[in-house]
Formats: C-alpha cells, structure tokens, sequence
C-alpha cells in the first residue's frame, strides 16, 4: 500500500492537492482516492474498486480508444480558452456556478470553450448541483446560446432535476445523484435525467458499474474523480466495456494534476484515449509518495465496513 499526494494546477472541489492510496495485487495496481468528506460507508465501494482492480481484473474491452472531453475549471476566459484549445478534444466539459463567481464569468468562460472548439465541437456545463430550480433554467437557456451538449447536475435533488428537465429543451445528466448502485433506478424512476454519469469507485468497481448501466437503461458518461493513470485505467476499462458509448467521457483529467506515477500517463491523443493499463513507475511513485497522511487509517476503516458481515433483514447499506 502506497500513499500519494499531487499537487493541483488549478483549485478543483476546493482542494489543491489530490491524495490517496494505491494497492497491488496479482491482477496490478488498484486506486482507493475518496475524498475527504467521505466515511467509512462511502470509502468501502471505493475500497472495493481498488481491490477489484488489484486482485481481479476486468472485463474484456469493446474497442481500443475511448473518446474524452477536455474538463475547464473555473478559470478566467483566456485560460479555458487555452486549456480548451491546447487539449486536442473536440468535447468540453466546463465548471460553472463556482462559489464567489457570478453568472457573467459563467457566461465568458462558455463563450471562449466555444470560441476555441468552433462550431462543430460540443460544450456540456457541469454545476456541481449548484443552483435552484429557477436559476438553473434560466441560466441553461442563457448559456445554450452556446449550443450545449447537456447539463450536468444542475440541481442538488432528483426532485429538482425533473423539474428543470421539464422546463429546459437541454438534456439533463446526473451525476453527485449517483453515488450508489440503487441511484440510477431512483434517476430513472422519478424522471430525472437524460444521461446517467458513471464513476468507478463510487459505485464499487467495473463490473458493478457495468451492472448500474444495464439496469438504469439511460445513456452512459463514464467519468473520472480526478484520479491518477492507475484510476483512470478503471474507467477506461468501464467505457470500453459497455456495449454502447453514445458520448465522449469525462476521463482526461490527468491535466488537472502536476504530477502523476506512471511513466506513460493516461493521456489524450485527438481527443481520444488508448484503452490500456500503465504499470505504476517507482521513480515517479517517490516524487509524490507521503509517509502516511492518515490514509492506513481510512482504509482500514473502510475494509471493516466492507468485510463486515450482512445485518439479517437488512434493506442494504
């Protein structure tokens, strides 16, 4: 078990520094990176996709490249306007409704994404399930001006999503709303979304990832959270595994990251990215490997909830 900790280029969820730990097993390297909000509950589905990786593998790939957006944090215009263009993707995916920013510089980051993707490329705006039901309607008909792809999360509940799904011509994606395995039925059900956006470790792994998309019947956006070449692999063996992949993913975010510890990084190639799994390098381990950070600690807390026998007559955790 090996613990890491890589620096930001930019402020993303609040944090400048992206942690975690990094497991080896007879299949390869396994990535456990929740966040720090996280407990014990939450961190065991991310504890299972890590052991998944590392001791079991995963399925067997569709196809080789799996297409990606480039992600724009909530940066001034002419900085999204260069990692936009500096990405080599024809997709953009672009933070909005960041805290202590107002609608204009929404509406100015928009404009240079699409600036620097032209007319043929697709824009999707991601809010993090900031705002309320009327803003949101309002600022996805402002910003589709832009001609957007979809919108991510504009709300917080699923109540408030089909709200806004009713009231807007964009499609809706959810995202935050799916954390579980049950979430993408509740989506669904309650009308919701659009699109379901599918991450790994929250969901516990490839292949129970793979069974949330069979069963919620919704197009699928597999995306990242922000993880090292070693995470990042997971998803990429998740989107090539599907048997349809009507979007580009949200998997090119090694470039939100100064560091990373592999030696041959999970990059882009126009606006593509090889299905491949890259060896853990050791060199580039100890530029970012920590002592410790109190990851043993979370782990091993993670695994009691995990191992933890089931509770008789228990709905699910």
């Amino acid at each position: 078990m090996r613990v890491y900790s890589i620096p930001m280029r930019t402020r993303f969820r609040g944090i400048t520094r992206r942690e975690g730990v990094l497991v080896h097993g007879p299949a390869g390297w396994g990535e456990f990176s929740p966040f720090a909000e996280y407990g014990p509950a939450e961190c065991a589905r991310w504890l299972a996709a890590a052991r998944e990786a590392a001791h079991d593998g995963w399925p067997a790939p569709l196809r080789d490249r799996v297409p990606v957006n480039v992600t724009v944090p909530a940066v001034g215009p002419e900085t999204a306007h260069a990692i936009t263009a500096a990405s080599g993707c024809r997709t953009a995916k672009v933070k909005v409704a960041e805290r202590g920013q107002d609608e204009a510089e929404d509406l100015a980051r928009v404009e240079a994404v699409r600036d620097a993707l032209g007319p043929a490329g697709r824009i999707r705006v991601d809010v993090n399930g900031a705002w309320d039901v009327d803003t949101a309607a309002r600022m996805i008909r402002t910003l589709d001006r832009f001609d957007l792809e979809y919108a991510e999360q504009p709300c917080a509940s699923l109540e408030e999503l089909a709200r806004v799904r009713r009231r807007v011509d964009v499609p809706v994606a959810a995202d935050e709303s799916i954390r579980r395995a049950e979430d993408p039925l509740r989506v669904r059900a309650a009308e919701a979304a659009d699109i379901a956006v599918l991450k790994v470790q929250p969901l516990g792994g490839v292949r129970a990832a793979l069974r949330v998309a069979e069963a919620c019947g919704l197009p699928v956006v597999v995306s990242s959270a922000v993880e090292t070449s070693v995470g990042l692999a997971a998803g990429l063996a998740l989107a090539a595994a599907l048997p349809d992949l009507p979007f580009a993913c949200g998997l090119a975010t090694l470039s939100l990251l100064e560091d990373d510890v592999v030696a041959d990084p999970l990059r882009p190639v126009d606006g593509a990215i090889e299905v491949r799994r890259p060896e853990v390098d050791e060199a580039a381990l100890r530029r970012v490997e920590i002592e410790d950070g109190g990851w043993p600690g979370r782990v091993a807390a993670a695994a009691e909830f995990l191992d933890a026998p089931p509770v008789i007559g228990a709905v699910g955790r």
